[in-house]
């Protein structure tokens, strides 16, 4: 899934900087009911990122039954932590 779609689609605009703070928290709750509905673990994945850049993702043990799946979770939060602080 591609980033500025995702932002697109459920925020209706790729800035997200620019949202009103209702607006911001409309498109957090649309991206966490479609996490809830998504099958498809590539796209689950890709939400839930989404999410944790956001701040509103769900605990790993919630969001991902395979430890594969959390552990790949866990290195991309240690990755995005690891870019923010170097941008710091």
């Amino acid at each position: 899934m591609d980033f500025d779609a995702l932002l697109v689609r459920f925020f209706g605009t790729d800035d997200i900087a620019a949202l009103a703070p209702e607006r911001l928290l409309d498109g957090v709750e649309a991206v966490r009911l479609q996490f809830g509905l998504e099958r498809d673990a590539g796209r689950r994945f890709a939400l839930w990122c989404l999410l944790y850049m956001l701040g509103a993702a769900p605990d790993l043990d919630e969001a991902f039954k395979d430890e594969d799946d959390r552990a790949a979770a866990r290195d991309f939060m240690n990755e995005a932590d690891r870019m923010i602080e170097d941008e710091d």
